[in-house]
């Protein structure tokens, strides 16, 4: 038997002779010139275009993609774990019902129809990030029945660490507190009942202004005490705290004074400063007094007054020609500056505003207070997801714009820094058809 290299099969009507020539290398060339075409000659596959020639989309992860990747999903796995939560309900991951619930925020959503058709008809976008549509049903129920400290505690890590990044200044924290009304019908009556006609729950923050981000929030039915609710949080020793008329708790301020942080707030009227002695300022400005003295020694009747350090009253004139009544613990800042400080609380406001507006917190998903909590930590979440997205392109300066691009962009394959643009033209790319 021959080389097994050179053996070839027989086909019907071929000789020996044919063989041979076929072999003959001599005789090799004419097999390149068959038809008159030199083969030689032709381009290989290599050679039938090149890089340059080809106008293609560059590949992208859709938006929503590029959100989710911001997210620790480390902590909400430990999360899940920490709380013995089962981890599929019906085939609804945790993971599937939290990329739900952020789309039902960044879409703009205000159904549970909503969330199930527009995931349903994205499905395929869902695969890459390792999540389901859900039906609604099943939303609902997961929304009514799984634990909300998964969701919380996912905003407590994205909270600690979206602060650091957000932060523009190191010098100085400021800090301001208040809380905002949410309104609820009638069907969260058994846990929301405020008087016989409103249902309604608060959210209550304490906000950075400098990072523009929450530090701290906390949930309540509507019913409950803005002090109570402070009373609650944490203190960071030696930050400064602004905060208004219903956070007025001479015990409270006390603990303030004590962790050696500055408060700036506003007197009530009936309360009369001791007065010690008295500070100059500007004839003919906005600010009319600046004087130290001592608070009374009850802030009720039957209530007396543990904060007995020396306190100041700073009285500004505000625009409309309402008459303030500033107050402080600090002694020796300028009293333009503790003015300053007290403006900055509008900033607090505006946060509440945007959040409001902008995302899914004024309608709600369920009427649970298991669903309501669980779609507050979401808002919240996306909105500080939303702020590191922006983060990481220069481009769109305006939250709220980049918010409605996102919006506008959702599923769309698209990088976060070319929202602002028309997309791209698309180009077939050979034996590949249309790229989308």
């Amino acid at each position: 038997m021959g080389d097994p290299v050179l053996s070839l099969p027989s086909w019907p009507g071929a000789s020996h002779g044919c063989l041979a020539r076929f072999l003959n290398p001599e005789r090799n060339i004419l097999l390149y010139k068959a038809h008159g075409i030199d083969s030689t000659q032709l381009p290989t596959f290599g050679d039938v275009t090149g890089p340059e020639e080809i106008n293609a989309v560059r590949q992208h992860n859709s938006v929503f993609h590029s959100i989710l990747k911001l997210l620790p999903w480390d902590e909400f796995h430990r999360a899940i774990e920490r709380h013995e939560a089962k981890d599929r309900a019906r085939g609804f991951s945790h993971r599937s019902h939290l990329v739900a619930m952020l789309y039902a925020q960044l879409a703009g959503s205000v159904s549970l129809r909503d969330v199930e058709a527009g995931l349903s008809s994205h499905a395929n976008r869902l695969y890459h990030v390792h999540a389901t549509p859900p039906k609604r049903a099943t939303l609902a129920e997961a929304n009514s029945n799984r634990p909300v400290e998964i969701f919380s505690d996912l905003l407590a890590v994205l909270i600690q660490r979206s602060h650091r990044k957000l932060r523009q200044s190191l010098d100085g924290v400021t800090y301001l507190i208040d809380s905002t009304g949410l309104a609820l019908n009638a069907l969260s009556h058994e846990w929301a009942q405020f008087s016989a006609k409103v249902c309604g729950a608060k959210l209550h923050v304490v906000y950075d202004p400098n990072a523009d981000c929450p530090v701290y929030t906390a949930f309540s039915p509507a019913n409950v005490n803005d002090i109570t609710a402070a009373k609650a949080m944490p203190i960071v020793p030696k930050a400064t705290y602004v905060f208004d008329l219903g956070y007025y708790d001479y015990a409270w301020w006390a603990a303030l004074d004590d962790a050696e942080c500055r408060i700036v707030t506003r007197f009530k009227k009936n309360t009369q400063l001791t007065v010690t002695r008295t500070q100059p300022v500007a004839e003919g400005g906005a600010i009319l007094s600046d004087q130290i003295g001592s608070l009374p020694a009850r802030q009720a009747s039957n209530r007396h007054n543990p904060f007995g350090k020396e306190v100041r009253e700073v009285r500004v004139r505000i625009p409309t020609g309402k008459i303030l009544r500033i107050l402080t613990n600090d002694l020796k800042a300028s009293a333009q500056e503790i003015v300053e400080l007290y403006k900055l609380r509008w900033a607090i406001e505006l946060f509440f505003r945007w959040v409001k507006q902008t995302l899914r917190i004024k309608k709600f998903l369920g009427v649970s207070e298991n669903a309501v909590r669980i779609q507050i930590a979401v808002a919240l979440i996306a909105f500080l997801l939303l702020r590191l997205a922006q983060q990481t392109q220069t481009v769109v300066a305006s939250p709220l714009t980049f918010t409605r691009l996102v919006r506008a962009n959702l599923m769309h394959l698209r990088g976060l820094g070319e929202l602002h643009k028309p997309p791209e033209r698309t180009t077939a790319v050979p034996g590949q058809g249309l790229l989308i």
